[in-house]
């Protein structure tokens, strides 16, 4: 059965957490999907229990990176690999709700450029984490939301679907961190295509120790954050019509 969307994990150094955050994509989406681990190296220790449990299974892949370092150019890495119409980003953390990939994929099938997971919607929640990035993120998100216009209140969440052929048009610039989230949300806006959003439960990891470098990274978002604001572009290569399920432009 011919996938209808690539779910991308940039991972680092999980070593067998990385198992149950597999277990439960594999157990919650419905739809069929490829799920492609991303790491920056051979060495890292994500790789091995992939491969034991998953090594027949040809939906199921890890990919090493050789972009450079970081969840940015792994996300990139990830995204030029995949085969499908529709691409999901989602951490190794297991602090997102793999039960929305099907949602968030029927959205962009549906036509929007941008499907996102989205924290401070009505009836999200954030559980957990540091209460200054928490901060931040939420007051960037909702004044993007109304300032801005961008079509989700949660445009720093990394939790997000895409049209493949929007990403490969609209290229990704980021270079190190996870401000891909706001600089593709940020191109959707500034090219005027439909971004939608869907509530979402977030709760901080129980494993592990978060790879996120807030002072480190911030320049970068607020790069986009600003972005945002600019006037429309034309995105070249990109085809406003929606995606049918079997990966084909409608009529």
């Amino acid at each position: 059965m011919t996938s209808r969307t690539s779910v991308i994990i940039p991972a680092y150094e999980e070593g067998d957490a990385i198992m149950a955050v597999l277990h439960r994509i594999r157990e919650c989406v419905e739809l069929p999907c490829d799920i492609l681990v991303v790491v920056d190296s051979e060495a890292d220790s994500t790789i091995e229990p992939v491969r034991r449990q998953y090594g027949l299974d040809s939906n199921v892949r890890v990919l090493v990176n050789d972009y450079g370092p970081g969840p940015a150019r792994a996300i990139r890495y990830g995204i030029d690999h995949a085969s499908t119409p529709v691409v999901v980003v989602t951490m190794a953390d297991g602090c997102d709700d793999p039960s929305q990939i099907d949602n968030l994929t029927r959205l962009v099938e549906r036509g929007v450029a941008v499907a996102a997971a989205s924290r401070y919607a009505r009836s999200g929640q954030q559980v957990g984490g540091p209460l200054l990035k928490s901060a931040m993120s939420s007051l960037a998100g909702r004044s993007l939301y109304w300032l801005a216009r961008v079509g989700t209140r949660d445009a720093t969440n990394s939790f997000k679907a895409y049209n493949t052929s929007f990403v490969r048009a609209a290229g990704i610039e980021s270079d190190s961190g996870f401000e891909i989230g706001i600089e593709l949300v940020a191109k959707a806006r500034r090219a005027r295509l439909p971004v939608a959003e869907i509530p979402t439960i977030w709760l901080d990891r129980s494993f592990g120790v978060s790879n996120f470098k807030l002072w480190t990274w911030l320049p970068k978002y607020l790069r986009w954050y600003r972005y945002s604001f600019g006037p429309e572009v034309e995105l070249v290569g990109y085809t406003h019509l929606p995606i049918d399920p079997a990966g084909d432009h409608t009529t």
